[in-house]
Parts: structure tokens; C-alpha cells; sequence
């Protein structure tokens, strides 16, 4: 049986969101956002302690690799949270 080239459409388009969509799109950007709230609050204080530590640097004053783990953690999560905030943002305005 051979198929046909025409793309055959599976129900008219859906032009209008319902209530339901809308809500569950705005639940979701929310919790993008409280996500990345929590991201930019948290690591940065975490960062701060781990600066701190002892373990961050050796004895002549250079960052070990304790501190530039944690460095690149914390870079990881704040690049995250401007993605979430992102996404958030698309998802409200589309």
C-alpha cells in the first residue's frame, strides 16, 4: 500500500487556549521562576562559605581545586537559572 504525499490533518487547529492551558502554562512559568530564585539566592551564599573554607586555598594563597569545583558548580546553577527565568518568560508571552 503506498502512502500518500498529502499531510492529512488530524483535527482542525486549535487557535483558542482553554482556561485549563492557560493556568497550567502559568504554573509552570512559576515554577521556573521560583526555581530560579532559588538559584540565585542559594549558590551565591553557598559560594561566599565555600570562599571561606580552608580547603579553597594552599598554603602559598592559590585556589585549589576545591574551590574551582565548586566555582564551576555554582556557575552551572546561576547559567541554569537564567535559562529557567528565560523559558519562564517565553512560556508567559507565547
Amino acid at each position: 500500500m503506498r502512502r500518500s504525499t498529502v499531510p492529512r490533518r488530524r483535527g482542525a487547529a486549535r487557535l483558542v487556549r482553554t482556561a485549563y492551558d492557560r493556568s497550567v502554562t502559568i504554573f509552570a512559568a512559576i515554577v521556573l521562576f521560583v526555581g530560579a530564585l532559588f538559584n540565585v539566592i542559594s549558590w551565591p551564599r553557598f559560594f561566599q562559605r565555600v570562599s571561606a573554607d580552608p580547603r579553597a586555598r594552599d598554603e602559598s594563597g592559590r585556589r585549589t581545586t576545591f574551590y574551582t569545583v565548586h566555582l564551576v558548580l555554582v556557575l552551572i546553577a546561576l547559567t541554569i537559572a537564567a535559562a529557567s527565568v528565560v523559558a519562564g518568560v517565553m512560556l508567559l508571552i507565547a
